[in-house]
Order: C-alpha cells, then structure tokens, then sequence
C-alpha cells in the first residue's frame, strides 16, 4: 500500500470512527427525547406514570414482570438510563429491591429527584402462617410493600406522582391534573365493583404462595393464607397445616405469582384436589391485572 492510499484508508476509517460515534450518542439522547425520562420500579407504576404523564414522559421499568422483585439486580444499561432521567418514582413501602440500591441509584444519578409513592399510605404488617417457634403470638412480622394491590392505595400513588411530575415539569399541570383526575375514576370504579362482587361472599378466605395480597384482603375483607412466610419456605409441620387450613376452609385454589417456583403449591394443590391460577402482581395493565384477580377469586368463594 503505498503513502496515498494509506492516508486514504486512514481518512474512510476515521470518517467511520466519527459516523460511530455520532450514532452512539444520538441513540443515548434518543432515551429521553420522547418526554421526561422517568425511570420506576415495577411496571404497574409504568401504567400510573404514562397514564399521568402522556407523552410528556418517557418511562424506564427497573424491574420486569419476569423477574423476582426481591432478587433483582439492574443492568448497565438501567443504570444508564438512570442517570439520564429527570425522576426515580419508588414504591417507597419497602420492596428488597429498593432497600438494597436505591443508594447505588441515587449516586449514580447525581441530582435525580426522587418520588415515595408510599407516601400517605398505611402500611400494614406481612401476612403470614405464624408458624413462631418460639409460640409467641406477640411477635411482629415485617411490612408488606405491595402496596399497589389495593385500588385505593393505587389513588394514593397515582395523586403522589401527579404532584411529582408537577414538581419537575411545572407547564405540565393542566395536563397532568385531567390525566390524573380521568385515571383516579378508573381506579374509583374498579373499587367500587370489587366492593359489589365481594360484598355476599361467605367464604372469604383464599391461599396464595407470594403474599402479594395483603392489602386487597384487607380492604375487602377478605383472609390471605400464605405458604410463603417473609421469603421462607414452609417447614415440613407448616406444609401439613397449611393443607388442613386449605382443606377446613374448602379451599379449592391456589394462587401464584409467576416470578416464585411452584414446588410447594403443587404439593399442596394435589393434597387438596385443587388448582393452581396464576396471578401476576407485578403485571403493567393494572386495572385489568387486579379485575382478573376479582374475577378468580369470585370463582372460587361461595
């Protein structure tokens, strides 16, 4: 290759090198161009945002629905993300996955302002099968975090991102108060038809693996028993109990959450002569998740 053609090649390389570059970079800009990169946590949280937000937003989900809430570990490329948006809304209620990063988030981001969707909402105590070794029927369990089961803890959420995304995005108010009125509705009436559906149901009690309703049985009344207890496994003594519980209380589902195996559910399903139903609590289309939860449970209570 002689002088010229070599100070060619350099030059087609170079231009390449530069065209690289531009295209890296314009996909990074790309990730907040449709709206204010918003990133949350769980994808339920994605249908309050956009639902608020419109196309004002651009909505980053840190944990899928296929993935174990209380496992996750995010990305680079979230974490990217993360330090290109405007606000981190959290659920704020105690999910493990916040507890172990939203410090990393935070350092990462720098000066991302962050949202506690929890805040305004009681937190209650993780349901559990109190299998206590120790017989003393005082302990106290952690806090549940799956807040968003309840609708009306949904309202809570949904008024609290309104406020924030106001906050960050002050000419957004007129718009993000009508998409937050419009949706809160939605949310009223999906309360008001679980009340109706629940309201003549004698037998209220239901077992799950997860237990990721905690406060859907609260507000409508209703007994969660769950075969997981704060991420432990049932003992050997406690898998006997929960299938006489199951059988006393002429229970003829189970339900489960897709991101947990289902080794003991399927144990105690067979046990009972009962099925397994598959509920997603951390699916994105909520108000249909939880209709779809109602319907199930209706099913199966008498």
């Amino acid at each position: 290759m002689g002088i010229r053609e070599y100070s060619k090649w350099c030059l087609t390389i170079g231009v390449i090198v530069i065209l690289t570059g531009l295209t890296v970079a314009c996909g990074a800009d790309e990730q907040t161009d449709g709206g204010i990169g918003v990133v949350v946590t769980i994808p339920p949280q994605k249908e309050f945002v956009e639902r608020i937000g419109g196309d004002r937003v651009d909505v980053t989900v840190m944990v899928s629905s296929a993935d174990n809430l209380h496992t996750y570990e995010p990305t680079p490329r979230q974490m990217t993300a993360v330090s290109h948006a405007g606000m981190y809304v959290k659920v704020g209620s105690g999910v493990e996955f916040e507890l172990v990063w939203m410090g990393k988030i935070i350092e990462q981001s720098g000066d991302i302002s962050v949202l506690d969707c929890a805040e305004g909402v009681d937190l209650i105590e993780m349901a559990a099968e109190h299998d206590h070794e120790s017989g003393d029927d005082n302990q106290h369990g952690a806090l549940d975090p799956h807040i968003w089961m309840s609708p009306l803890n949904a309202e809570i959420m949904v008024k609290n991102i309104c406020d924030g995304l106001i906050k960050i995005d002050p000419e957004g108010r007129s718009l993000y108060e009508n998409n937050r009125d419009l949706y809160l509705g939605e949310l009223t009436s999906l309360h008001d038809e679980i009340s109706d559906a629940l309201a003549a149901v004698e037998q209220r009690t239901f077992m799950v693996y997860h237990p990721s309703f905690g406060y859907f049985a609260a507000e409508y009344d209703l007994t969660m028993l769950p075969i997981e207890e704060e991420g432990k496994e049932p003992t050997p003594a406690g898998l006997e109990r929960l299938i006489e519980q199951a059988k006393k209380n002429d229970i003829e589902v189970i339900f489960a959450s897709p991101q947990f195996k289902r080794e003991f559910v399927d144990v105690i399903a067979n046990e009972i002569d009962g099925t397994v139903v598959l509920i997603d609590p951390l699916a994105e289309d909520y108000i249909e998740n939880v209709r779809m939860l109602l319907t199930e449970l209706v099913k199966v209570m008498k």
